[in-house]
């Protein structure tokens, strides 16, 4: 049996407000906590009108405290932004709040353009040269294993404790792939965002791991786009907005979150019903039966026993649905 997981964007709807769509994360967090899914990440994004969730180490611990039984974690946090030493301390923090339900995923990508990418690091560009080290850096300082050369090897990140948050690194391409596999640590591939060749990267993170103090087996887990409702023809009905919000993206226009009438009756160039006609390859939508198999045939593909499910619709009451068509039909035992 697959197990499945959230990944929250905080969508902000045209119409809504960041703040109804943080309040939002909490309402999806609980119900889907009671409905069996596994783990729930937060993303990190900066400076995108749609998306209100800057900072998934502050939502965090909400999320925790309004759940019982899920896995609670970042989804990701983009280290290049950040001090190394603080990301393990603030998961430490977690860690000590929640034992046992924390994941701390870990990005690449700026989650921004590049102006706020700088405005992130005081005005220095991040340096993905610098990637590599930070993940080991992040990964001594959580354990306490910095070795005796390093230049902080005597500074201890705390609250120190007797557990670590899971560490996953996060990623679109082979690179976090194979860092992944050396540092030991989990991999989630985000093929909602690029469908190309990613199970042949998650397989070689498979084949390429190093067993670490964090992880002894490789853990791989595949990231998917997924309207569920039950008929065909309204699921891609709805899945309708988030064509319109790739086009926007992808072109520069940013804005709330598209409804689906806005998508109808937008009047799409050839180049840009390409760019929706591509994304439409990273996206499953269909009944609960149609969505199971699609996720079934991607988790063998990719080799993996997880898939964290993204789903944005334009009502609350429609997002809600598909995750729960879901878990029903996986059979996901509810929680109490």
């Amino acid at each position: 049996m697959l197990r499945l997981g959230v990944l929250d964007q905080s969508p902000v709807r045209s119409g809504d407000t960041p703040a109804q769509a943080i309040q939002e994360t909490l309402a999806l967090a609980r119900a889907t906590d009671r409905l069996g899914y596994h783990r729930y990440w937060l993303a990190e994004h900066h400076s995108t009108p749609a998306l209100a969730g800057p900072s998934p180490e502050v939502l965090i611990p909400q999320v925790a405290a309004v759940t019982s039984g899920i896995r609670v974690g970042s989804g990701g946090v983009m280290l290049q932004h950040y001090s190394a030493l603080k990301v393990a301390e603030s998961f430490r923090v977690l860690e000590t709040l929640y034992p046992g339900r924390i994941d701390l995923g870990i990005g690449r990508a700026p989650g921004s353009d590049q102006m706020t990418a700088s405005a992130l690091v005081s005005g220095d560009m991040p340096r993905v040269d610098d990637f590599p080290q930070k993940i080991a850096d992040v990964l001594g300082f959580m354990s306490g294993t910095l070795p005796p050369e390093h230049p902080f090897a005597r500074v201890l990140a705390m609250p120190t404790g007797p557990s670590l948050p899971e560490v996953w690194l996060l990623g679109s391409s082979d690179q976090s792939a194979a860092m992944a596999a050396h540092f030991g640590t989990a991999f989630s591939f985000a093929h909602f965002i690029n469908a190309d060749g990613g199970g042949e990267v998650t397989r070689a993170y498979t084949q390429a791991f190093k067993p670490s103090a964090i992880l002894a087996e490789p853990c791989a887990s595949v990231a998917v786009f997924v309207v569920c409702a039950p008929t065909e023809e309204e699921a891609r009905r709805l899945a309708q907005s988030r064509d319109l919000f790739i086009v926007r993206l992808y072109t520069g226009r940013l804005s709330r979150y598209p409804t689906v009438a806005e998508a109808e009756a937008y009047q799409y160039s050839p180049r840009e019903w390409a760019i929706v006609e591509h994304a439409r390859r990273r996206r499953i939508a269909g009944t609960p039966e149609q969505c199971r198999a699609g996720l079934e045939a991607l988790a063998a593909e990719y080799g993996v026993d997880e898939m964290v499910v993204v789903t944005i619709t334009e009502s609350w009451e429609t997002r809600r649905r598909s995750y729960e068509l879901l878990a029903g039909a996986f059979g996901l035992p509810p929680r109490a």
